[in-house]
């Protein structure tokens, strides 16, 4: 049994803004029910919706830098293998609105924010929690290692404590001004080009990575983008001189969460032996959306957030191009999500322009996400890249063939055999691998193949908790 630590911003259905937080919802459960005993730390947010917490220490000094902090620590016990989550309460950096900033502009003290949390998740570690590896989620946890190895060297209290980073994407890397640097409490023996510094800026992702024993992604093909120009991000070069320690494993679903067979907000229940109830979710989405209801017509779903990373761009041209083809099957496009402001734009113009074909809902609403995934008969991902994806996954259980940019998770997950996907991301290879889609609709023999295949495929947590089992017992 290994005694792991997890630092992250934000855990499902606490707080979140995406991926990271589903995976910090589910993973620490899946390594409990594997006989791991774990803590996950997080900030407790103004925002977060946290029931049934039981505070633990009142006031935990904590120090970073030159500013002196007493913390509060609330705990909640989660799932029946008792996975534990530890709030830090400090309302004067973490009872905001938002997690990361507001209205479209970061905190301008993030850095501040979440150094204090790398900083609790240390006293956490001294005081309640020994751990044997502390496991840091993204940017904001990147502290944990120049902390750890550099400021409490002398410590020997964590001689014997692993470091495991992960990468969700590091397209966010916690970059900010080198002055902050001292603000955090980090000295030259960690701000150098070897270190955090990052083309003079203090990095807290470079110094997650810098000083981690092992350094993880969330697909094996991530992995192996990230150590090249296209996808690295300024740092393929430090992710190739540390490539024997990076590691992918597949982030997993929780299909607990995400079951058609038994989901609370959907039309009608449904699963890969009786898919009838697909069609009751199918007609109350369309009637939800205002889109005429048709059977025969197939229905294309998006959850996403619409941003560059996302692809959305490359849509409303294909979209038109595609219902102005004579020779395409006429098709439904129903989008749940918010993001750039061009890429809304772009939707509310598709939607003006095509009422009978396509409607957008903008903002994230969870039940409505299932019902999307429960009606649609393809979901759309066109990436530009995308370290690994769930959407993809929930698609396949839901019955709706994903139509997808090899890239990422999305290369490691969708074949052929399941689903469609192009490589080259430009207008032409997604209206032609869309236009390949809708023409596969027409045969309904090979379509329910291809949907129940889909729906076949395990892609739970216990395989890769049991991945990162076996890591945390190599270090």
């Amino acid at each position: 049994m290994a005694r792991v630590l997890m630092v992250t911003p934000e855990a499902a259905p606490f707080a979140k803004t995406g991926g990271l937080a589903e995976v910090l919802g589910s993973l620490p459960r899946a390594l409990a029910a594997l006989g791991d005993d774990v803590v996950v730390v997080m900030p407790r947010y103004r925002s977060a919706v946290i029931h049934g917490t039981e505070r633990i220490w009142h006031s935990l000094p904590v120090t970073v830098g030159p500013h002196g902090y007493m913390v509060a620590i609330d705990q909640a016990t989660v799932g029946p293998d008792g996975a534990r989550y530890m709030f830090v309460d400090y309302p004067p950096l973490y009872g905001r609105a938002g997690i990361y900033g507001e209205r479209g502009a970061d905190y301008a003290d993030n850095h501040l924010r979440f150094a204090l949390l790398n900083q609790a998740a240390i006293a956490i570690g001294r005081e309640i929690f020994r751990p044997d590896v502390f496991h840091g989620h993204d940017w904001p946890a990147g502290l944990l290692g120049p902390y750890l190895r550099e400021m409490l060297k002398g410590d020997p209290t964590f001689f014997n404590s692993k470091i495991v980073q992960t990468i969700h994407n590091i397209g966010y890397q916690g970059n900010f001004g080198a002055e902050t640097a001292g603000d955090v409490g980090l000295d030259a023996r960690v701000m150098h080009p070897e270190g955090a510094e990052f083309w003079g800026r203090l990095s807290f992702l470079k110094a997650g990575i810098v000083w981690a024993d092992a350094i993880t992604t969330v697909s094996p093909t991530y992995a192996k983008e990230i150590q090249t120009p296209e996808f690295g991000y300024g740092m393929e070069g430090l992710l190739r001189a540390r490539g024997g320690r990076v590691v992918g494993i597949l982030n997993g679903a929780d299909y607990e969460e995400w079951n058609p067979a038994a989901d609370p907000y959907i039309a009608a229940p449904f699963s890969q032996a009786d898919v009838s109830g697909k069609w009751a979710a199918k007609k109350a989405l369309l009637e939800e959306f205002g889109l005429p209801v048709e059977k025969s017509r197939p229905l294309i779903g998006i959850v996403s957030r619409f941003v560059y990373q996302k692809g959305f761009d490359l849509l409303a041209p294909v979209v038109e191009r595609l219902i102005a083809d004579a020779g395409t099957e006429d098709f439904a496009l129903v989008a749940l999500g918010s993001g750039e402001e061009g890429i809304e734009q772009s939707f509310r113009d598709l939607a003006r322009s095509y009422p009978r074909h396509f409607a957008v809902q903008f903002g994230y609403d969870h039940p409505l996400s299932h019902r999307v995934f429960a009606g649609s008969d393809m979901f759309l991902m066109p990436s530009r890249y995308e370290p690994c994806g769930l959407g993809q996954i929930y698609a396949l259980r839901y019955g709706a063939v994903p139509i997808v940019r090899a890239t990422g998770g999305l290369e490691d997950t969708i074949d052929r055999q399941i689903g469609f996907k192009f490589h080259e991301h430009t207008p032409e290879a997604l209206r032609e691998t869309m236009r390949a889609a809708l023409e596969a609709w027409k045969d309904q023999k090979r379509w329910r193949e291809l949907r129940l295949r889909g729906m076949q495929k395990n892609y739970s947590w216990d395989a890769s908790a049991a991945e990162y089992q076996k890591l945390y017992r190599s270090l």
